[in-house]
């Protein structure tokens, strides 16, 4: 059977990126969408020389999680079989769209790629500090949820698409996926890592303000866990599958880990 698949690309300004980018991902993908967070560059510009591409466009900049959530409506309404997100910024391989569509077919609801899963021949060295605030992050995720991730935080994913409705994502920032992490495990998902290669074009990203600082961005990513896993405990009666008692140590002791 043929999957319906919607390849989505959430920018903000990557006017200098997007058209190179796009021009490869339509190569792999028949039905490509992009998410504007209102960029104040020549993005929109640039996407529009590709008439096949959709374009939803926020109004004003909201961050990184309100363009995944946007494609995920996007998914959901036009009743596609699965998503596809990869970012924009040339660090995931187009080429892989269709094995990472395929990988999803009915025994997985989410397909997460993974950079640290195995290793490819060129290979990036990463950023030391984000290396290790994904480590960390990911380390509290498994511990947590009983979970055996790799990488916490790749962009490149697919998801079954029924299965997105689960999800109340709300925090619109960097912190979106350790909400998606909670709820899918919340919700029972079934869920693998798919090996990427690891490139890092871009090593002075920004995250915003004081979360470039590492120390800030390791307490909002903890706030933001303890927050959704209160929230789930509360409003699902749910107890996570990890050791409650090494959680609140964790928590305590400030350790929790780009």
């Amino acid at each position: 059977m043929s999957l319906r698949v919607l390849t989505a690309l959430p920018v903000y300004n990557e006017g200098r990126h997007v058209a190179e980018v796009l021009a490869q991902v339509i190569r792999y993908s028949s039905d490509v969408l992009v998410v504007d967070d209102g960029s104040s560059d020549n993005t929109v510009e640039e996407v529009r020389k590709f008439p096949d591409v959709r374009i939803i466009s926020h109004p004003r900049n909201q961050g990184y999680g309100a363009g995944i959530r946007t494609a995920f409506e996007a998914a959901l309404t036009g009743g596609y079989d699965v998503l596809v997100t990869i970012d924009c910024d040339g660090q995931h391989e187009p080429s892989l769209i269709p094995e990472i569509a395929q990988a999803v077919g009915t025994e997985w609801d989410l397909v997460s790629g993974s950079r640290y899963l195995r290793k490819h021949a060129g290979d990036s060295l990463p950023p030391v500090e984000r290396r290790r605030v994904n480590q960390i992050i990911t380390q509290s995720l498994n511990t947590r949820l009983g979970l055996n991730l790799t990488d916490g935080f790749c962009g490149f994913k697919a998801y079954r698409v029924p299965a997105l409705a689960d999800l109340q994502i709300t925090d619109l920032g960097y912190a979106m996926p350790l909400q998606v992490w909670l709820q899918a495990v919340c919700a029972g998902w079934r869920i693998t890592e798919f090996a990427v290669p690891l490139v890092y074009l871009e090593e002075e990203r920004s995250f915003g303000g004081a979360l470039d600082e590492t120390e800030v961005r390791l307490a909002h990513y903890r706030e933001v866990l303890n927050k959704e896993f209160a929230r789930l405990a509360r409003e699902k009666n749910w107890t996570p599958p990890g050791d409650l008692a090494t959680v609140c140590g964790e928590c305590a002791s400030g350790n929790s880990g780009e």
